[in-house]
C-alpha cells in the first residue's frame, strides 16, 4: 500500500474512533455514564451475572478498568457484587433493577448512535461493517501473538 492510501485510511480510522467516542460521551452523559460503562451494562444486559474477569475478557480491556468501572456502577446502584460460588476470591456481577432499566436506556441510545453513525450508507455496507470491523480490529489486536498474516513468508519468520 502507498503512504498516501494508508495515511488516508489510518486517518479516517483515527477520526471516526475519536469523534465515535466523543459522540457516545455526549449521549451517555446525561444518564450518567461514561464512555466503556455502557460498554458493561449492555454486556451484563446480554449474558447474565458475569465474573469480573469474563467481563474484563468480554470488554476487551484490563480488569483494572472493569474493577473501577464495577465499583462506579455499584455505588451508583446500577450493580451488585457478591462471591462467586466456585471461587470467592472472584466477584460475580449482575445488574440491578435500576441498572436493567438504564441498559434500556442506554439500548436506544445505542440505536440513534449507530443510526447517526451510517447515515447516508447503504444497507448493503451496513450490514457488512460488523464483521469488516471485526476483522480489522483482529488485524491490530495487540492482546494476541501477531501471526504471518500479510508477511508473504508463509509463515516463515
Amino acid at each position: 500500500m502507498e503512504f498516501e492510501q494508508a495515511d488516508a485510511l489510518n486517518q479516517a480510522i483515527r477520526l471516526l474512533s475519536l469523534r465515535h467516542r466523543a459522540r457516545a460521551a455526549a449521549l451517555l452523559a446525561p444518564l450518567g455514564l461514561h464512555p466503556g460503562q455502557e460498554a458493561l451494562l449492555l454486556e451484563l444486559a446480554r449474558t447474565g451475572p458475569r465474573i469480573q474477569a469474563q467481563l474484563s475478557d468480554a470488554l476487551g480491556c484490563e480488569p483494572p478498568s472493569v474493577t473501577l468501572m464495577v465499583r462506579k456502577l455499584e455505588a451508583s446502584g446500577h450493580l451488585r457484587r457478591g462471591p462467586a460460588p466456585s471461587d470467592k476470591r472472584a466477584s460475580v456481577v449482575e445488574l440491578t433493577d435500576q441498572g436493567r432499566a438504564l441498559a434500556g436506556q442506554v439500548k436506544r441510545l445505542w440505536c440513534e448512535l449507530a443510526e447517526e453513525t451510517v447515515a447516508g450508507l447503504p444497507d448493503r455496507t451496513v450490514a457488512a461493517l460488523p464483521e469488516t470491523l471485526r476483522t480489522m480490529t483482529g488485524n491490530v489486536d495487540t492482546r494476541h501473538t501477531r501471526t504471518s498474516r500479510g508477511r508473504g513468508d508463509g509463515g516463515r519468520a
